[in-house]
């Protein structure tokens, strides 16, 4: 039997628990953290506002925005009271339709009221009033969240001057997650979703999965993988679905779904999936009816199909437009879309994978029905560190086209490399394919008004999983956080988004905003150095494609090699897709193939993607193909080192635990880094017999220690 002394320290030791102070946010709370306003002129200045607030109306909506103001005034404000936030009589700030504004506000904001889009948001100051006002209610919650990030960014509210318009119309996440919560390039825990508990238990990180999303304009969600279990259109998981659509709704988010092609053979046995047969077509329909009494607002399918194992149009013969269209005949009644991704490649091993996914859609142009835009990967391979713009984005004026961007790191150093990934999607959505002369960026060709596309979308492959911070890596957050940004506008500003992020998440101090930033805005061309310099692409490990693997060969498909990409030998290394090689280069306009097609004039970036090039050859730099390929995979792991040190001199600036969270992840990188360099160096030297130029540190081990490296039960697959 414990003594009375036992219980009595024990007692305390839990008292004294209970009173230490709370451990800061691990990361949960992400961009929405509405810390405490330390400096006091400012929280006064700020009180005055949040203090008196009228929300007019009372939809579900409108209780979400109550309910985010009381969470932010709570935060920013410890000890007051918001309980009542959002009914102020006199209000200070007003959050409202436009046609709710008083007659004398609508009028001095004629001009700018009339030129809000659907869920635009204006958010201005005047007479000593703050007014967030839309023409919809999901326009009011992009606003309210607008306001907050001018608070938590201490921007003054008394000048406050913003019109926001989302540029494209679909902004969604992909999540590539498994029924069994698996995920697959996820490399942040397990699903979020748990089928098990749905419908009947809503977990709180659905809801503050929701807040995130609109916080940043995301209004779509695919919730299931592309490589598409067909379960999930029954109607068990279909109620499942639903509660999850229920709610995501107050929040504008729809839900979408992926579909199995040879669904209606899985499900109900019919002897075919043709999508030019009736009866499937029939069972499509159908099943779109019954999808839609458990989802109103269902958004409709995304499909992966005749790629990777996945059944489609070509078992029977038909084209990809004969595909998406049986699908979207099902939805149109519904107001549904087919996202009919371009993913394709041949079961057979092509003579340039690349080329694939132009030469079947092309030809298709115009050929699909109004409610299907085909999601197209930013490059024309796979994700790469760095890839040239796909060939598509400009040559489709009849059909639109959405982009997939990969927000989970597959080939990127997965879960403990920072890289921000904005700055490759923004090299891509700047890129111009000249489909109508000079300025026709993809950008233009993403938001509709290159080829005036009646639906426009954009998605990410969800980087979400069941770690506490969402994401795994703590940076990885901001690449969540700058795609939903880019979404709503794809030529924003990228190292305003990142000030943006890194301030919401974790202070406002120039003496962390600004290094950081730097960093962020070199991690992208770092990491390519390190990993795939010069236009060097897939030569990551088989399979779970973590490390270096330049040396993998054989196997199904040559395709799935590094050797069918690099292709070195004594003689040079490099895929030439000129017009005495593959030809690829054909695939873009003719301004595109003029500055590529000559190896002496293209952009050292790209050289190796479409070039086949002599390790003695002369570049611009002054340096031989094999010198300046030593030197770039030197210069990224300076790069690391250097990005390892400015973290190490922001110690004490951020709270302890996430300082040295990101600590130990920047040491991991920088060793990654030593680790691509010297196994790919030591084996691409086996072609070029060449020393390693002055300055290139030598291998730590041999070429044979690198090769046998094996890493078992790597997340992702």
């Amino acid at each position: 039997m414990m003594s009375y002394y036992r219980k009595f320290l024990w007692a305390f030791c839990l008292f004294v628990c209970f009173q230490l102070p709370v451990q800061a946010d691990p990361g949960y709370k992400l961009w929405l953290q509405y810390a405490p306003i330390e400096d006091a002129r400012e929280r006064d200045s700020y009180r005055v506002f949040f203090s008196q607030i009228q929300v007019m109306g009372h939809s579900d909506t409108d209780a979400v925005i109550r309910k985010e103001l009381q969470l932010a005034g709570s935060g920013f404000f410890p000890g007051d009271d918001f309980s009542s936030v959002g009914e102020s009589a006199d209000p200070k700030i007003w959050i409202g339709k436009v046609s709710l504004l008083p007659n004398s506000v609508a009028s001095a904001q004629a001009d700018k009221l009339a030129s809000l889009s659907e869920d635009g948001y204006a958010l201005f100051a005047l007479e000593g009033r703050v007014f967030v006002t839309s023409n919809t209610e999901i326009g009011l919650l992009y606003g309210t969240f607008g306001l907050l990030k001018a608070i938590q960014t201490r921007q003054p509210l008394t000048s406050l001057e913003v019109l926001e318009n989302p540029k494209i119309q679909t902004r969604m996440l992909n999540h590539w997650d498994n029924l069994n919560r698996t995920v697959e390039r996820g490399y942040a825990g397990f699903s979020i979703w748990n089928w098990h508990r749905l419908p009947k238990h809503i977990d709180q990180q659905y809801i503050d999965y929701a807040r995130a999303n609109a916080s940043i304009g995301i209004n779509a969600t695919s919730i299931t993988n592309v490589n598409a279990n067909a379960l999930v259109l029954t109607p068990v998981y279909l109620e499942k679905a639903a509660a999850l659509a229920d709610a995501f709704r107050p929040y504008g988010i729809k839900v979408f779904l992926t579909a199995r092609f040879n669904a209606p053979m899985q499900l109900d046995g019919l002897e075919t999936a043709d999508p030019l047969d009736p009866a499937v077509r029939e069972w499509w329909k159908k099943k779109a009816d019954e999808i839609y009494r458990y989802i109103p607002d269902f958004g409709g399918f995304l499909v992966k199909a005749d790629s990777e194992g996945q059944p489609g149009p070509h078992n029977y013969g038909r084209t990809q437009a004969d595909g998406a269209n049986a699908l979207a005949e099902a939805l149109e009644p519904h107001g549904g879309l087919v996202m009919w991704r371009a993913f394709v490649y041949s079961e057979n091993t092509p003579t340039d994978r690349t080329k694939q996914a132009f030469d079947e859609f092309k030809p298709l142009d115009g050929k699909f029905n109004d409610n299907v835009i085909v999601q197209v990967k930013n490059g024309p391979l796979d994700f790469q560190p760095r890839e040239p713009f796909h060939p598509l984005f400009g040559a489709m004026p009849e059909t639109p086209l959405m982009m997939e961007f990969q927000i989970t790191k597959e080939y990127l150093g997965q879960d403990t490399h920072w890289v921000n990934l904005a700055s490759m999607w923004e090299e891509v959505l700047q890129a111009d394919t000249y489909a109508k002369g000079a300025g026709s960026t993809v950008s233009n060709v993403l938001d509709g008004s290159l080829h005036g596309y009646r639906h426009t979308a954009i998605a990410g492959v969800a980087n979400i999983g069941t770690d506490r911070n969402w994401t795994g890596h703590p940076m990885a957050q901001g690449d969540w956080y700058s795609f939903g940004r880019l979404a709503w506008n794809p030529d924003a500003d990228i190292r305003e988004i990142a000030e943006d992020w890194l301030k919401m998440t974790f202070t406002n101090d120039p003496s962390f905003v600004d290094p950081v930033v730097d960093v962020m805005m070199k991690s992208h061309e770092i990491l390519v150095d390190y990993m795939t310099p010069l236009g060097l692409h897939h030569i990551m490990a088989r399979s779970h494609h973590w490390g270096p693997g330049p040396w993998v060969t054989g196997g199904r498909r040559d395709d799935w090699t590094a050797t069918y990409y690099h292709r070195a030998s004594e003689d040079g290394i490099g895929f030439d897709r000129t017009e005495s090689g593959s030809n690829a280069l054909e695939q873009y306009a003719p301004e595109v193939r003029n500055q590529w097609r000559n190896p002496d004039n293209i952009s050292l970036d790209y050289l190796l993607w479409f070039h086949r090039v002599a390790w003695d050859k002369k570049l611009s730099t002054g340096n031989t193909l094999w010198e300046e390929m030593a030197l770039r995979y030197q210069r990224g792991v300076e790069g690391a080192r250097w990005m390892e040190q400015t973290w190490l001199a922001l110690d004490g600036r951020i709270d302890e635990a996430m300082f040295e969270h990101m600590r130990s992840f920047l040491a991991i990188q920088v060793s990654e880094a030593e680790w691509w360099r010297d196994a790919c160096l030591l084996y691409f030297q086996q072609f070029s017999q060449q020393p390693l130029p002055a300055g290139v540190e030598a291998a730590a081990h041999d070429l044979e220690y690198y090769q046998g490296f094996r890493r078992f039960f790597v997340p992702g697959i």
